[in-house]
């Protein structure tokens, strides 16, 4: 996948060192607006050169802001606009604050700060809902969100536990990688309605520094996209496809960010295929039936199965078994076994030959289906 568009690298090698940090912040604050699809305005983008060469201050740029949006032109830009060029001056404006305390409320300070003026009624508040949010990296699958009863008692708990952990005997590769499970934590209890994962970002940008890191490089401003979708796959885990927890990908982006290190981070290698994120059930709804068959597809048809969609592999899984040694399938038996309609049964047939997993064999009013032996591996 191609890197985000970068803002303001004319600044970051001036010889001002003032305009070197204001223009590093304002490239990391609008950077975060990708985890959410967000752009600035162009408007905003000029703002903020203004404020990087020291003609106005952040606060004339909330200023100029709000007038702004108050013209047709302004009007016109729509909400998303003005979320992106508001959240990204106020981001700015709090990275600029070396004032830190590690502490939950913390969390919900930031949060205040980042979105009073965009989701009035949620900003610096614990949800008050359970949530979940379709990932493109699992297909549409979630993770699994803190619950909202235990959200306050799960972030005291890890701020307790990380003010309390020993760093001493440990490498500087050991201290990142403890701290980035830590980030990962938190973002998983997900406190807030919206703007979770800006807010986790900015409070580790300002909790590594407390710590005599450096973070202000370009890894939020070109790849916090990256940063987030690391975060769902270390907090994602299907054991009935053999798909782990993992902190490498999380790693990695700190390995960059405070390390020096060249790791490659792109979003493709996140991805997982439909195979690793389905949920695998019979025909009455249990899960758990067919998830003996995964290895198996796998094994035989490697990324073929990439191809198809997760209902396609749970039919499939269903009748397997009916496939075994060069066996051939009709339409009729496979409702019978799968529980599925003749509809969509013909639909699903139609997939997996098309993805070259079966063959069909025969006329159609007689036609069967057997698995493609040149398609398994």
């Amino acid at each position: 996948m191609s890197e985000a568009k970068t803002y303001f690298d004319e600044y970051k090698k001036v010889s001002e060192p003032n305009k070197q940090e204001r223009a590093k912040n304002w490239g990391i604050a609008i950077g975060l607006q990708q985890v959410d699809g967000l752009t600035p305005s162009k408007y905003l983008v000029e703002l903020a050169k203004e404020n990087i060469e020291g003609k106005i201050s952040l606060e004339k740029v909330h200023e100029n802001l709000d007038r702004y949006y108050e013209t047709p032109e302004g009007k016109a830009l729509g909400p998303d606009k003005h979320e992106a060029d508001r959240v990204s001056a106020h981001i700015t404006d709090l990275l600029r604050d070396p004032s830190f305390d590690f502490i939950p409320t913390t969390l919900c300070a930031i949060h205040n700060k980042l979105f009073y003026d965009v989701y009035p009624e949620w900003a610096g508040n614990i949800r008050k809902t359970n949530i979940t949010k379709p990932e493109e990296i699992l297909n549409g699958n979630t993770i699994g969100y803190g619950d909202k009863f235990l959200i306050l008692d799960a972030l005291r708990k890890k701020f307790d536990a990380e003010s309390a952990f020993d760093y001493s005997g440990l490498d500087t590769r050991e201290k990142i990688e403890h701290i980035a499970k830590f980030i990962s934590g938190l973002w998983q209890t997900h406190p807030f309605r919206e703007g979770n994962t800006r807010t986790i970002a900015v409070f580790t940008i300002k909790y590594l520094r407390s710590q005599g890191f450096e973070a202000g490089n370009e890894m939020f401003d070109k790849h916090s996209k990256y940063f987030r979708n690391a975060l769902v796959r270390a907090n994602y885990q299907n054991l009935a496809t053999n798909v782990p927890y993992t902190m490498e990908y999380l790693n990695r982006f700190f390995g960059n960010l405070l390390l020096g290190e060249n790791n490659r981070l792109d979003n493709a290698d996140l991805q997982l295929s439909p195979v690793q994120t389905a949920i695998f059930t019979d025909k009455k709804g249990n899960i758990g039936k067919n998830t003996d068959k995964i290895a198996e597809i796998t094994d035989k048809f490697g990324n073929l199965t990439d191809k198809i969609k997760s209902a396609e592999l749970e039919f499939l899984a269903a009748i397997f078994d009916s496939l075994a040694d060069g066996a051939e399938i009709t339409n009729a038996r496979a409702q019978e076994i799968s529980g599925k309609s003749a509809e969509s049964v013909k639909k699903y047939f139609a997939a997996l030959v098309a993805a070259g997993v079966l063959v069909a064999v025969g006329e159609r009013k007689a036609r069967k289906y057997k698995l493609n032996r040149k398609g398994a591996e």
